[in-house]
């Protein structure tokens, strides 16, 4: 009896600034809603927190799960969430549990990055509130296999370039190469 080894489909790792974009534009879009729902007095507003979890947890699970693994961020710039089974690649959607462990550890570091924007005017040391979600994303960096986060690694997913998507960054890279030939003309 011999073992034959099933070659793993390759799946193109997702660039970091291409994840960073897309992150950005979930938190931007979450931190909006949230923010025009809270009032305008300094510190922290319950209700804005509540809304911002609510918010974040449908997007960045519910769409995500019921979407081929995209967020809206991730649809923008072309990356797909697929599961990760002992240090392999799975070409699949990760559960509903496995999303909302990622996006609990995520959400968090999020929302202290929102109370730091809503607070900076009047505390400066908000500043702050941003180095969770720096440490929690900053594992990417010095991971050269997966380029796994620490809430890819617990919650055992991966981000992958996607072919479904609407190419935002190669959007935005074109026009201003348009914009760079016609100014120098």
């Amino acid at each position: 009896m011999t073992i034959e080894r099933i070659p793993q489909k390759h799946y193109p790792k997702a660039e970091i600034a291409r994840r960073g974009m897309a992150l950005a534009l979930d938190f931007l879009g979450v931190w909006l809603v949230s923010s025009l729902l809270g009032s305008s007095g300094v510190g922290i507003q319950f209700v804005e927190i509540l809304v911002f979890v609510l918010l974040w947890l449908v997007l960045r699970v519910l769409v995500v799960y019921n979407n081929q693994g995209q967020s809206l961020g991730r649809w923008a710039f072309d990356l797909k969430i697929l599961e990760v089974e002992d240090g392999q690649v799975v070409g699949r959607i990760p559960e509903l549990q496995a999303l909302i462990k990622r996006e609990v550890i995520i959400c968090l570091g999020a929302l202290l990055v929102s109370i730091a924007l809503n607070n900076i005017r009047a505390n400066p040391t908000a500043i702050l509130l941003v180095l969770p979600l720096a440490i929690d994303c900053s594992n990417a960096f010095s991971d050269n296999q997966l380029r796994q986060a620490w809430h890819d690694r617990y919650a055992g997913t991966f981000i992958v370039s996607s072919r479904r998507g609407y190419s935002l960054d190669l959007k935005v890279k074109r026009l201003v190469e348009s914009l760079q030939r016609n100014v120098r003309r």
